[in-house]
């Protein structure tokens, strides 16, 4: 079925991508800025609300990527809206170095309360998801007084110095800009779909785990190790979800060697994954938890959750940020949060887990070229591949794909190491109706672009 025939309901195409107005602030967008920041679709918002955004040129589009995931309660959510109005009437920016506000604590408490593990916890907060993964870190080094931090495979945990440390792809994230931080090192990650031909899930957890032995004994002894950091969903690595065993036995490799556990909640946090947090799918407590994204609806602020007596190991000011924590980010958080338990927003992420499993599950039986259909939750994504033998990773066929949606009116965005996953992160605030709608356009672009 050719989209472009197809009457839609919400979508509203009236010109190319990019249209005129676009294009001007394209041109100026060139002039101004470096190439270096990316852009999914060649053109600019003028409004958003819920699953919706509309550009320059009035050009209607549903939101399959969310901001990167940021949006779980979609765009411009009318509580979040009118609680920064009003905060924006009292102050702005005080600094909590300066003069504390109470926000700050109010929402430093609901995470202490929130997050896995019933021991007593502490939080601060700083502006982005790499700013949490660098202070977790320091604050894993401070109170193990060790040195070395292990990251896996394919994770992905920010663009700074540390965190770009920690992550594992190379292009674009950490060519040219070595030397890297020093005793940072990495593991392997389960991609079940991609094991050697036969092995079990269990077999590749049993292989992994076993990995930490022999790096105990050839590159670091487990006492000088301070921490694991590790996403319970790989996101930019290509939405991977290892077994609740994998996790379960890292934890207990770092309890035998008094290694803390990071848990890096950036992209899988606040009800995307059926979840307040993907741990929680594990049955696993972390020492540390960091925190960002979809937050406050978007607005810059992230956290650092974790034990007391951990989190009270940097001393004063060896912590903090000039705008970390900021009250308009705090009040936002607090109501995302209120809207997460009021309308049962994990609980819409799992069965819109299931629309899109669906959708692609049956689509794989026609197209040899869906390899694999992974999701937990709200957090769903498709490998493509050149054939369904080889399995050999088909990143261009995802780049037509993305840009024929795109073209008609759906933000998608791809991930994986090879770049050949479709992952889908609309808000949780999604309709029934904006979901099918959106799914309908994914499929007329495997049809367009596979034939």
């Amino acid at each position: 079925m050719d989209v472009k025939e197809k009457k839609t309901a919400y979508i509203e195409m009236k010109t190319s991508l990019p249209g005129p107005q676009a294009q001007q602030l394209l041109e100026r967008r060139m002039a101004s800025i470096p190439r270096g920041p990316f852009n999914t679709v060649p053109t600019f918002a003028a409004k958003g609300e819920g699953a919706l955004l509309t550009d320059v040129d009035g050009n209607t589009f549903i939101d399959f990527a969310g901001a990167i995931g940021s949006l779980n309660v979609g765009h411009c959510p009318p509580k979040v809206v009118e609680a920064l109005k009003a905060q924006l009437d009292r102050y702005l920016h005080p600094c909590f170095h300066v003069m504390m506000y109470e926000p700050y604590v109010a929402l430093a408490e609901k995470l202490n309360e929130l997050t896995p593990g019933d021991h007593r916890k502490k939080t601060f907060f700083l502006n982005s998801g790499a700013e949490a993964v660098e202070n977790a870190v320091k604050i894993a080094r401070k109170y193990t007084g060790r040195r070395a931090v292990i990251s896996f495979e394919r994770g992905f945990h920010g663009r700074t110095y540390m965190a770009m440390s920690l992550t594992s792809k190379v292009k674009p994230y950490k060519n040219g800009f070595g030397p890297f931080a020093p005793d940072t090192y990495k593991m392997p990650y389960p991609y079940y779909y991609r094991a050697p031909g036969g092995m079990s899930e269990d077999e590749v957890d049993d292989q992994i785990l076993q990995k930490f032995d022999d790096f105990f004994l050839a590159e670091v002894p487990g006492e000088d190790v301070a921490a694991v950091i590790l996403e319970p969903v790989q996101g930019e690595g290509g939405f991977v979800i290892p077994s609740t065993r994998f996790i379960k036995g890292v934890r207990r490799i770092c309890d035998k060697y008094g290694i803390l556990l990071i848990a890096d909640e950036v992209q899988t946090g606040f009800g995307r994954t059926g979840r307040m947090f993907a741990m929680e799918h594990h049955g696993v407590v972390p020492d540390l938890m960091t925190m960002s994204k979809s937050i406050a609806a978007g607005l810059p602020i992230s956290a650092v959750t974790g034990r007391a007596e951990i989190m009270d190991a940097p001393g004063v000011g060896e912590i903090g940020g000039t705008y970390g924590g900021s009250p308009l980010g705090c009040v936002a958080a607090l109501q995302v949060i209120a809207m997460l338990e009021e309308e049962r927003l994990a609980e819409r992420a799992i069965a819109i887990g299931a629309t899109v499993s669906e959708r692609f599950l049956t689509l794989q039986q026609e197209f040899g070229c869906i390899g694999d259909v992974r999701t937990l939750g709200a957090m769903s994504a498709v490998e493509l591949v050149k054939d369904p033998v080889s399995r050999t990773p088909d990143k261009e066929l995802t780049a037509r794909i993305l840009q024929e949606a795109h073209q008609h009116g759906v933000i998608v965005m791809s991930a994986g190491i090879y770049g050949n996953v479709i992952r889908i992160l609309s808000p949780l605030v999604i309709t029934d109706e904006q979901l099918a709608e959106g799914l309908d356009v994914l499929e007329a672009a495997f049809r367009a672009c596979s034939s």
